[in-house]
């Protein structure tokens, strides 16, 4: 008899979940894009730290940097970039503000990545 009772009692809990899961995977669609620019900037940084030389000059470090974002299509400027070549040591700071576009909201993600490195003249 108690079987009888408890048909069709999930489908709203159901619909909520698939609700749920649908915005879930919406910002996910949204965002994870945003995050694998964000670390292969990081990553270009790191890279031109290492092999930052005598050669190398502030100016051609930011340029590159700059270069870099325009190809990944973030949103830095000039001012957003910030390059030191000093007592041997390599100091970048990118600092940007990303807009993600949710349907009712605009998330503005922010990032601010520092890298700081010896200069090893090879």
């Amino acid at each position: 008899m108690r079987l009888r009772r408890q048909a069709g009692e999930g489908l709203a809990g159901c619909l909520v979940w698939l609700l749920i899961l649908g915005i879930a995977g919406m910002v996910l669609v949204k965002m994870l894009p945003v995050k694998i620019q964000s670390a292969e900037l990081k990553d270009f940084m790191v890279e031109q730290a290492k092999f930052a030389g005598r050669r190398t000059t502030a100016g051609g470090v930011k340029a590159a940097i700059l270069r870099k974002t325009a190809e990944l299509g973030l949103p830095v400027t000039k001012k957003d970039v910030t390059v030191t070549i000093a007592g041997g040591h390599i100091t970048m700071h990118c600092n940007y503000v990303v807009p993600i576009d949710l349907v009712f909201y605009t998330y503005h993600w922010e990032f601010n990545h520092q890298v700081r490195r010896p200069v090893f003249i090879v």
